[in-house]
């Protein structure tokens, strides 16, 4: 039996995007469907994401899961190689939800093996540092290259800056500018953060969690429209009744 949730990982709100000019949308509320669904039970089958994080060697891939999952900020930097695998559980308007955090490596040499883990994401984030605008520039590469293992369809999208706190006013000014038109243009949702800070990291971790979930939530209810909600959810109270469907577990 999994312990409870973390206090500091319960979700009752949807949280609010880094910025209206490259969001993926910027109601700031649960789609009335996903809260209903969320009234009648509180635990569903669809209830894990994957998530995928792609991007440059050394643009803060790894520092940024760490400083979410365990809290730290590691200086000294070492190199993925191949993936690495996080999973955060939270609780999201009273339902269980996990994410599933693939941390890849940005080493050429490691892109192969990487790329066998990209398929079957329901959220992408791709990772540029702040600092440098050459990353930015490959941040579309590498957004391409895990777009082949998945259907566009069906996949959130993030552009994450990094190293926020090393960055000039001028320099982050600039940079902006360009990730926020590269947003508009992938439709993606940008973000800026600091890993060595913390600045903005559980807000985001948050907001993946949130819209991946009310994701999930909206496409089984699209599946299932002709089924009444309850259908489509695992009854908990009665052991001898199975389950609806199976779990969409990557």
């Amino acid at each position: 039996m999994l312990p409870p949730v973390k206090k500091d990982r319960i979700i009752t709100q949807l949280p609010k995007c880094f910025s209206p000019n490259a969001a993926l949308h910027t109601k700031d509320v649960f789609h009335p469907q996903v809260k209903a669904m969320c009234q009648t039970q509180k635990t569903v089958d669809f209830n894990i994401a994957k998530v995928i994080v792609v991007g440059d060697v050394a643009v803060g891939k790894t520092c940024l899961i760490s400083r979410f999952c365990k809290g730290a900020f590691d200086k000294n930097y070492k190199a993925t190689i191949g993936v690495d695998f996080e999973m955060e559980r939270f609780e999201v308007l009273g339902v269980p939800f996990s994410l599933q955090l693939w941390d890849t490596a940005g080493q050429e040499r490691f892109k192969c093996i990487a790329s066998t883990y990209y398929r079957g994401a329901q959220a992408i984030i791709v990772v540029f540092d702040l600092s440098s605008s050459g990353s930015l520039t490959h941040a579309r590469q590498w957004l391409e290259d895990a777009m082949k293992e998945n259907d566009p369809s069906s996949v959130l999208l993030f552009l994450v800056g990094t190293k926020k706190d090393l960055s000039s006013p001028e320099q982050l000014a600039n940079l902006e500018q360009e990730a926020i038109r590269l947003s508009e243009e992938i439709k993606a949702e940008y973000w800026a953060v600091s890993a060595k800070s913390g600045d903005g990291i559980k807000n985001f971790f948050f907001r993946v969690a949130s819209l991946t979930f009310e994701a999930n939530v909206l496409s089984e209810l699209e599946k299932n429209g002709s089924r009444h909600v309850g259908d489509i959810i695992r009854i908990t109270d009665d052991e001898r009744k199975p389950s609806k469907r199976k779990s969409n577990c990557c």
